[in-house]
């Protein structure tokens, strides 16, 4: 199962007099990612690199902004992967300190800034909603108006003629569950439409 991240958590190192302030932090997209480390550069106009990955899907990338390629941005991301994290944004601000590290140390430099931000970080399940649709009668739809909130449920469309066809959006744990419900209230009234049926 994949996780995210509620919130930022960060990390500071220092080796051999170069600084490493890491953070780790929950971004949906590479646009969004782009943003925030943009304003990163405004915040540490001095830094030597602004090194970054994120982990969004097909969203995901990685960058060494200057750093020898493969050194900082590719270690950032495996990170990010080996600990099943989605929508998730590392950056890492370097302060260069005068002595170089080499390939090996700047990969343990970068690799360890995050992996020591995600130490404190919280990280909570990522829940895909999911989409119903169905076509329930009259009588039953103020019943299941009332029962959406019990489920997380949201009522995208109501569309009215014989019957009422309604579409609901709901967190995918609680799909079978309020199925279930709606099956045993409707008493065999209640017919499942596929997403992409047309109302009967």
């Amino acid at each position: 199962m994949p996780y995210t991240l509620p919130a930022a958590a960060h990390s500071e190192l220092v080796i051999k007099k170069s600084r490493f302030i890491g953070c780790v932090e929950p971004v949906p997209d590479r646009a969004a990612a782009r943003v925030r480390v943009a304003a990163l550069r405004t915040e540490h106009p001095t830094a030597s690199h602004v090194c970054w990955a994120l982990m969004a899907g097909g969203h995901s990338a990685a960058h060494d902004d200057g750093e020898p390629g493969g050194t900082a941005g590719r270690p950032m991301l495996e990170v990010l992967r080996h600990q099943d994290l989605e929508g998730v944004l590392a950056t890492v601000v370097r302060y260069y300190g005068g002595t170089p590290l080499g390939a090996g140390g700047l990969v343990r430099a970068y690799t360890d800034s995050v992996a020591q931000a995600l130490l404190t970080a919280r990280k909570v399940p990522v829940i895909r909603p999911t989409t119903l649709h169905c076509v329930v009668p009259y009588a039953l739809e103020g019943w299941l108006r009332r029962e959406l909130a019990t489920h997380d449920a949201t009522l995208l469309a109501a569309q009215h003629g014989a019957h009422v066809t309604v579409t609901l959006q709901l967190p995918e744990p609680q799909g079978p569950a309020l199925r279930a419900r709606l099956n045993e209230a409707g008493q065999g009234q209640v017919v499942w439409l596929e997403p992409d049926a047309p109302a009967g």
